[in-house]
């Protein structure tokens, strides 16, 4: 009698039900858009911080230089001694003096200082050196007899359109696109593995220790009641990661409307770039060329080639995580055999990161992504980026084909392992196990 059904219905109501996974579901997502807003908060109140800087310019170069800013007056000092001027700056609580020497143009670079009560911001002195940069720049070119206005007429920028020998275009905006999918997707995979892969190990370790596995087995195969503790206990991890999404969603709405803070919020230096980049015309043709780029994705093959892999991926490591949690007494002995588990994933990880990026068609990508231990993540990062149809279905047949005999394996073990106590298992013992 198939008594699956029955197992994956047992384990999941076990989980959903527990009080620390009932407590966990409803209070990570408050610990996380905590912190969340805790950063956003403090960002804004950066952000919000009104700043004055006094400028004593002794050359007389810089005059129309600083402009004021919603955030940053520059109030300009136009006599006096800097010792005068730093009194000036400490009796009125300024956040600093930027004081300019005199002298020729390359003296006058070399005589800049910045004085302040507390260590400036980095963001701050960057923004004041690279006005004084371009402002030096520009009477340099002068006084060497230049014409700045024909130098800047003359500068081009070359953006080089790409397309595919069948008329395809796309350009640098797509690769940013499929980087981002495949990375998110490959991670997202990775931690799916580790968190629940983990929860399925101290399953059958409980249930071992605790004796009802005794009673389990008399009636039900083992095969049966792994393949239902991997599915159940999975169900419940998709029922847990949709009610993070849900709430995460309603409080980060809720912080947002009633508290007026934003998760979103960054530096008021970054914003006066994106408000400068938005406004210029070149930019928005890049956002258009983005909102192209994304209709260029092949989202219905992305969409599904997740799904089976993530699938197919999850399930091939939760055997393993269910074997090895069958296999020991206590989750202080699994560390002998997670290292076996979790290099296939970092090496998938790795191969991902630094060599799919660079050449997502190359001799190593294009291997890794047909290894099954490796091809969940390596080629769900490649998909992005156009892989053959027939070379996706060969990767997850081979997928299918090591999770089929990764059961058999795992089930071998698991049959043994789940009535052996009070002894250790090593990689011989577990040799043994398979003979059975």
């Amino acid at each position: 009698m198939n008594h699956l059904p029955l197992i994956i219905k047992r384990e999941y109501l076990t989980k959903v039900r527990n009080k620390s996974f009932i407590i966990m579901t409803f209070v990570s997502p408050l610990i996380m858009i905590a912190l969340i807003s805790v950063v956003a908060y403090l960002a804004q109140l950066n952000g919000d911080k009104k700043r004055t800087i006094s400028i004593l310019d002794e050359s007389g170069l810089f005059s129309q230089t600083f402009t004021n800013t919603d955030n940053t007056t520059y109030n300009y000092v136009n006599s006096g001694s800097i010792e005068d001027a730093k009194t000036t700056v400490k009796e009125k609580d300024q956040y600093g003096l930027l004081y300019i020497g005199n002298g020729s143009l390359d003296d006058v670079s070399k005589s800049v200082r910045f004085y302040s009560e507390e260590s400036p911001s980095l963001t701050i002195i960057n923004g004041l050196e690279n006005k004084i940069e371009r402002k030096l720049r520009e009477l340099k070119l002068i006084s060497n007899g230049l014409d700045v206005e024909q130098i800047e007429a003359s500068r081009a920028n070359v953006s080089i359109s790409q397309e595919s020998f069948e008329g395809q275009k796309s350009s640098k905006i797509d690769n940013l696109f499929k980087l981002a999918f495949g990375g998110a997707a490959g991670y997202l995979l990775f931690m799916f593995i580790i968190i629940y892969g983990n929860m399925i190990m101290r399953s059958v370790i409980e249930e071992k220790t605790s004796r009802i596995i005794e009673v389990i087995i008399s009636s039900v195969k083992p095969v049966q009641l792994m393949m239902g503790k991997i599915i159940g206990t999975s169900l419940a991890g998709v029922t847990q990661f949709a009610i993070w999404i849900v709430l995460l969603g309603v409080l980060g709405t809720i912080l947002s409307v009633v508290f007026n803070i934003d998760l979103m919020s960054s530096t008021t230096q970054n914003q006066e770039l994106v408000q400068q980049a938005m406004e210029n015309p070149a930019m928005q043709n890049e956002m258009a060329i983005a909102v192209q780029s994304f209709q260029n994705l092949p989202l219905v093959n992305l969409v599904i080639a997740f799904l089976f892999f993530f699938i197919g991926g999850y399930l091939l490591y939760s055997s393993l995580y269910a074997a090895v949690g069958a296999a020991v007494d206590s989750e202080t002995d699994t560390q002998q055999f997670m290292l076996p588990i979790l290099m296939p994933l970092i090496l998938a990880v790795y191969v991902g990161v630094f060599t799919v990026i660079d050449d997502p068609h190359g001799t190593v990508s294009t291997v890794f992504s047909f290894i099954p231990f490796t091809s969940p993540v390596v080629m769900l990062m490649r998909i992005p980026f156009g892989v053959p149809i027939w070379q996706q279905i060969v990767s997850l047949l081979l997928l299918i084909g090591t999770f089929t005999f990764t059961v058999w394996f795992a089930a071998k073990i698991y049959r043994v392992g789940i009535l052996m106590y009070g002894k250790k298992a090593t990689y011989k013992e577990l040799f043994k196990w398979l003979k059975y």
